[in-house]
């Protein structure tokens, strides 16, 4: 190509929406929803059985909750690195920020019902 350097052609790459941003959403929606059934097991179950449950889902929920924070982060990172010209530049900034914030409050409304689930269980 006449008129760049060498005689070569640059292809304009195309941003990419961050696959790790997009997972941390996926993971704290996911965080959000099983906390609810925390919440849900602790309130409305009775005895040592519904602590149980809480517990369970309470573990899950705090797990996929705290992944979704650290993928999020990570995707984050990613979309903040600059990139070269023929290199892939990643965007999603709003999807990462949004994953990291419901990985957090699926994880804060888990523990908040597993306490709960305790609460009622010794009341």
């Amino acid at each position: 190509m006449p008129g760049t350097p060498f005689a070569m052609v640059h292809l304009d790459v195309p941003p990419v929406t961050s696959g790790l941003a997009v997972g941390s959403l996926v993971g704290g929606i996911i965080s959000i929803l099983v906390s609810f059934l925390v919440i849900c097991f602790g309130a409305v179950s009775e005895g040592a059985n519904g602590v149980w449950a809480a517990g369970a889902f309470t573990a899950l929920g705090g797990l996929v909750g705290a992944g979704a924070v650290v993928v999020g982060l990570l995707g984050w990172r990613q979309i903040r690195r600059p990139a070269p010209l023929p290199a892939v530049r990643f965007t999603g900034r709003g999807l990462a920020i949004a994953g990291i914030s419901c990985g957090g409050t699926g994880l804060l409304l888990s523990l908040l019902g597993m306490g709960l689930a305790l609460l009622l269980a010794l009341a």
